[in-house]
């Protein structure tokens, strides 16, 4: 009888084991490292921006600047935001030890009003591997 209770237990174990080997195709960022083993380093020039008073409607953008500190080269996996109303746009090339790029932000204050805050999640291969990035700005309306 306690065969019968292991043996589903065992039988997910074998078949979440296989998940992570090296024929399931699965790449993780651990992947995406030089064969020296050398890691990127993001270093954003800075971290949060502020729009100040803008008119509800208005799109605004700000772009974040960066740069490879680290020996490897770079490459951002993937930026995500709080909200729709915010869109993030960069380039996916890997980026050199020494060279930097830009994250451009777009946010759009159609529908909203007050005080606006939204936070940019950037996944990348550096050796802190998530940065948060954030902006504010003072949604005021249109109408008189």
């Amino acid at each position: 009888m306690k065969l019968m209770a292991i043996l589903p237990f065992a039988t997910f174990m074998v078949i979440m084991a296989g998940c992570n080997s090296p024929q399931s195709g699965n790449k993780t960022m651990e992947s995406s490292l030089p064969a020296n083993g050398e890691k990127a380093e993001i270093s954003f020039r800075e971290y949060e921006h502020d729009f100040g008073k803008i008119v509800e409607g208005e799109k605004v953008a700000h772009i974040f600047a960066f740069e490879n500190k680290g020996p490897g080269s770079l490459v951002i996996e993937s930026a995500s935001t709080s909200c729709g109303c915010t869109v993030p746009k960069y380039d996916r090339s890997p980026i050199p030890p020494g060279k930097g790029g830009n994250l451009e932000v777009v946010f759009d204050s159609n529908g909203r009003s007050g005080i606006q805050t939204k936070t940019i999640s950037v996944r990348s291969n550096s050796k802190t591997e998530v940065v948060i990035l954030k902006i504010t700005a003072d949604v005021v309306s249109s109408k008189k």
